[in-house]
């Protein structure tokens, strides 16, 4: 089953419509960052033509840009419609779209894919959705540092521990080893300080707070059957908000 969080403001656009047309499970919820979010290591934010070139003029576009590059691994922007159109809706010179292009994409790594329509968009996602699914399948553990003697190889063992929890890709454990300084800190650290760390929410910071915390064996006879997407659908305010 391929799974998406939607945003509650995507509501309004067809996309979700498309998307549950072709088979994916619609979670809908109220993100802080991007409009879909398929995994903790990829975010898209969608865009129509008309809004790429609004926000670019307003400054919203390299705002909303950044905070989804901190949040996740692989940030993705999905352009929708033509180009060529965008001075139907604002005086923005073509060049200063191909500026932000460079910027956004060799300053912060986001990844353009362009779509024509709505329906090409919730294609493109559902895509992207069954590529994670294929690499999660394969392989669902960050990558074990190799036995060395150098004393470096101690903090990749540190990211490499911090990685193994829910909701830290490879940015968020390189902020949390900054911060903490020591596993032993991280462990210690409450739910408070826990979420002031940049892509951890309260929530988030509460289920590892509880991984940490919890009787081991109590912990494991109530959630051996069980999967990190169960966690995430615990947030979840009723089943309604599940649309298949």
């Amino acid at each position: 089953m391929v799974v998406v969080y939607v945003d509650e403001r995507e509501k309004k656009s067809r996309v979700p419509g498309f998307l549950k047309s072709k088979g994916v499970t619609v979670l809908f919820k109220q993100l802080s960052v991007g409009d879909y979010v398929i995994s903790n290591t990829i975010g898209i934010e969608r865009k129509t033509v008309a809004d790429f070139s609004k926000s670019l003029v307003d400054g919203r576009l390299f705002d909303q840009a950044r905070r989804i590059a901190e949040a996740f691994e692989k940030p993705v922007m999905i352009i929708e419609g033509r180009f060529e159109d965008v001075q139907k809706f604002t005086r923005v010179h073509r060049n200063s779209v191909l500026g932000a292009y460079v910027s956004l994409g060799i300053g912060m790594n986001i990844i353009f894919v362009h779509s024509k329509d709505e329906e090409e968009t919730a294609e493109i996602i559902k895509r992207i959705a069954l590529y994670q699914q294929k690499v999660r399948e394969k392989s669902f553990t960050p990558s074990r540092p190799a036995l060395k003697d150098a004393k470096d190889d101690v903090r990749e063992w540190q990211l490499f521990i911090l990685q193994c929890f829910p909701h830290i890709g490879p940015k968020i454990a390189r902020r949390i080893a900054e911060k903490f300084q020591t596993l032993r800190n991280f462990c210690n650290a409450s739910i408070s300080e826990l979420s002031r760390i940049e892509g951890l929410s309260e929530k988030k910071a509460a289920e590892i707070y509880q991984i940490m915390n919890s009787p081991t064996t109590k912990f494991y006879e109530i959630n051996r059957n069980k999967h990190i997407i169960d966690y995430i659908k615990k947030e979840e305010k009723s089943e309604d908000n599940i649309t298949q």
